[in-house]
This record gives C-alpha cells, sequence and structure tokens, in this order.
C-alpha cells in the first residue's frame, strides 16, 4: 500500500504541475505534507533547500529522497518513476500525433519556422558565451579556444569530446594561472 501512495504522491503533481519541477512543488507538500502526513512543513522545506543546492531537476531529487524515506530504495525507485511517468506519457502521445501527422504540410511548416528561431537563440547564446569568455579569460584565450576548435573539428575532424577535454585543459591551466590553487 505505501508504495501506492508514493506513487500517487509524486504522479498526481506531475500531471497538475505545469511548468516542471518548481510549480510542481507546492503540489508536491501538498501530498507528503498535507495528504500523507510524513513530514512536517518545516522538514519538506529543509528537503527542499537541500534539493535546490544540488545539481539537476528538483521534483527528482525530492522524490527520490521522500519515496526512499518512506520506503527504502524501492520507495524511491517508484517515486522516481512516478514524478517522470507524466512526461513520458505526454512525450509519447505527441510523438503519435506528430508521426500520424509527419507528412502534412502544417507540420512541415511548422519545421520551416522552427529552424530559424532555433538558430537565432544559439548564436545568441554562443555570443553570451564568448562575450563571458573574453571577461573571464581574455581575449587571446578565447581566440585560442575559437581558433584551435574550429580547426580540430571542422580541418582535422576530431571528436568532440577530445576537443572539450582539451579545452577543459586549457580553461584549467589559464584559471590556475590567474588564480593561483586556491
Amino acid at each position: 500500500m505505501i508504495y501506492w501512495q508514493i506513487f500517487l504522491a509524486f504522479f498526481i503533481p506531475g500531471i497538475l504541475g505545469y511548468g516542471g519541477g518548481p510549480s510542481a512543488i507546492p503540489l508536491i507538500e501538498n501530498e507528503v505534507v498535507g495528504n500523507y502526513n510524513w513530514m512536517s512543513s518545516q522538514e519538506f522545506s529543509e528537503i527542499l533547500a537541500a534539493g535546490n543546492s544540488l545539481p539537476g531537476p528538483i521534483a527528482t531529487k525530492m522524490a527520490a529522497y521522500i519515496g526512499y524515506s518512506e520506503a527504502g530504495v524501492i520507495g524511491s525507485l517508484v517515486a522516481l518513476f512516478a514524478t517522470i511517468t507524466p512526461s513520458i506519457l505526454m512525450m509519447l502521445l505527441l510523438m503519435a500525433i506528430l508521426l500520424k501527422y509527419k507528412d502534412t504540410s502544417q507540420v512541415k511548416n511548422i519545421s520551416a519556422y522552427v529552424r530559424p528561431v532555433i538558430a537565432i537563440l544559439l548564436a545568441g547564446m554562443t555570443f553570451q558565451f564568448a562575450k563571458e569568455s573574453v571577461i573571464n579569460t581574455g581575449t587571446i584565450y578565447t581566440i585560442i579556444l575559437v581558433a584551435g576548435s574550429y580547426i580540430l573539428l571542422e580541418k582535422l575532424k576530431w571528436h568532440p569530446a577530445i576537443v572539450i577535454v582539451i579545452s577543459l585543459c586549457i580553461g584549467a591551466v589559464t584559471g590556475i594561472y590567474q588564480y593561483g590553487w586556491h
């Protein structure tokens, strides 16, 4: 019975919490604190604070912790599954609709409109990263990274993972050189 309760406690907020983890947090609190009385509001706020201090989606971190505290490893897995199930179901539904209508002119037109928007968003993000790189590491290092990455990726056809590791190493050496071993 506890597994079913854990599932419902996280599945319902997953369905109703439109907008991701932050919008589902009050719904999760209502289930965990108000409906099932598994913890107090103070304990929930402490779990929320701990979850916010860790990287990754907040709802899954909270689900894993609360599920584990109520029913061990299996409870944690049930809570995680319940948290991601609404998104999975919605993606499957939307994919079925997309596959059904993929050859229609409306769907093809959507792709034609979305591609330039994505290109503009990526260009803006690239510009912002380059600007921050110049500010944080200097123009010379930024030029070395951009030119070196271009040569390695486009001219020498190196795998992107290798280029990323090299860039990380250059960044580490640059950081140590600029800021020391703090």
